[in-house]
């Protein structure tokens, strides 16, 4: 069984724009309470206005910033790390800050995060865990390091599922393709291939909401993108070719 979503507090990462903001208006409808994080304190005042939601503005990178945020997941049941960054262009062009901001954002701001609920998830025999990764963690041409932020994601998300399950907490980790966000402008390169089309980022957090409510391991969105992961689980040298023919 997953997670009754009425009636139980939810911290969303990331929550000022893209999926984390469709996120929170999808859990505010759901009838959960909100604490909402991000970096944009405007437009995360105004996601807070519309879901009812509590706003702690807070860049995840900052280490005394992410110790506020840790604080406030000691109380919540359900976490849904979605906060990330891009970068596109060749790994030698990144300049050593770069590397490690997408390395504090993706990957290091989520195992501390986890690191603070969990215990307390523990004590109540409660909670979910959400961790939003990218189809990226394959290993994606000119996005070297956000892809391995996202692999990583994914393989810690799996490890904390075997240590958590004995204790009645679900983990669940979204794999979603090109999403129709301001991902894109951020990373330094707009989103130009015709397929796969962007998704609209209500459409990822239904899919974000069914896995908590059904307790999914890895959800692929869209749901095609699963096979494309067994064929790279399976022949990844295969995979990689293909890729890197047809993007």
């Amino acid at each position: 069984m997953g997670l009754r979503l009425r009636g139980c507090t939810a911290l969303v990462t990331g929550a000022s724009s893209g999926i984390g903001a469709a996120t929170a208006d999808a859990l505010a409808a759901a009838g959960a309470r909100l604490v909402l994080t991000g970096r944009d304190t405007t437009r995360l005042d105004a996601v807070a206005r519309r879901t009812g939601g509590r706003s702690l503005p807070a860049d995840l990178t900052d280490p005394a910033e992410l110790a506020q945020v840790c604080d406030a997941a000691r109380e919540v049941d359900l976490l849904v790390a979605s906060a990330g960054q891009g970068w596109a262009g060749e790994v030698t062009a990144m300049t050593a800050s770069q590397v490690a901001g997408l390395v504090a954002l993706n990957l290091t701001a989520p195992l501390q995060l986890t690191r603070a609920a969990l215990p307390h998830m523990r004590r109540r025999r409660r909670g979910h865990l959400v961790f939003v990764s990218s189809i990226a963690a394959v290993g994606v041409g000119q996005e070297a390091v956000y892809s391995a932020t996202k692999a990583g994601l994914r393989a810690f998300a799996a490890a904390v599922r075997h240590e958590a399950a004995a204790d009645g907490i679900g983990v669940s980790t979204l794999l979603p393709a090109a999403v129709q966000t301001p991902f894109f402008d951020r990373r330094g390169l707009a989103y130009d291939r015709r397929f796969p089309r962007q998704l609209d980022t209500t459409v990822v957090a239904a899919a974000l909401l069914r896995a908590v409510e059904r307790d999914s391991p890895e959800v692929f969105v869209p749901r095609w993108l699963t096979v494309a992961a067994r064929v790279h689980g399976a022949l990844p040298e295969v995979f990689h070719r293909l890729a890197g023919r047809f993007g």
